[in-house]
């Protein structure tokens, strides 16, 4: 299938809205000492709980949040040794099991704001593209491994996912890592897409070209 490609906007964020719930606040600020906490505004106790989390260090700090997203995931010498970790590197971005990459991303920005900057600053990229094939006639989304497939003909020699998945984007191998890669893929016209993924993944300087055509064979 031929496509044209056309990058619309990338836009870097340190911060993603709707991951952490009224319920995560009011349970995080349970874990920091405040279990009187009620679910008012998410303003509201999302300033309680900085204030919460200033009061421990930001390493005991780090581990309260990871065990209480990610415990179902890391034991606990992986917990400690994250918390560690997360003060002087951007596991959201270097962390081997790509799958925990979005919600390790979430954690740290919390952290981040709430301790004004003693973790680093991680960032996330939102990408609106449209991907017009040749033929439009009952044309179906494109999934996450075939949108990068199709982004790979406009990709740079920096990038990393060309770098680290050649094989997958390139042949019929199973591009199972393209579901974590990509941790938001959304479209109303099957044409038009947003992409939200880390920055370590995709950013302006990962294409060569801001339109450009693509053949994919799926």
């Amino acid at each position: 299938m031929k496509y044209q490609v056309t990058i619309n906007h990338i836009n870097n964020v340190d911060d993603l809205e709707h991951y952490w719930t009224n319920e995560d606040y009011v349970n995080l600020l349970a874990q920091f000492d405040y279990p009187e906490a009620k679910s008012t505004s998410l303003t509201e106790l999302q300033e309680l709980l900085s204030m919460a989390v200033s009061d421990f260090e930001p390493n005991d700090a780090a581990s309260k949040v990871l065990a209480y997203k990610l415990s179902d995931h890391l034991n606990e010498g992986q917990i400690d040794q994250l918390s560690n970790e997360m003060l002087i590197d951007k596991v959201c971005e270097e962390y081997p099991e790509i799958g925990l990459h979005a919600d390790l991303y979430q954690i740290n920005q919390l952290l981040y704001k709430a301790y004004n900057g003693k973790f680093l600053n991680a960032k996330a990229s939102i990408i609106s593209c449209t991907i017009t094939p040749d033929v439009t006639e009952n044309s179906e989304p494109l999934s996450k491994a075939a949108i990068l497939r199709v982004l790979y003909a406009g990709f740079s020699p920096r990038n990393v996912i060309k770098r680290l998945f050649n094989e997958q984007l390139t042949t019929d191998v199973e591009f199972v890592e393209a579901e974590d890669i990509l941790w938001h893929l959304n479209t109303s016209d099957n044409i038009t897409y947003e992409i939200i993924t880390s920055e370590y993944w995709l950013d302006r300087e990962d294409f060569a070209a801001t339109s450009f055509p693509s053949e994919v064979s799926f």
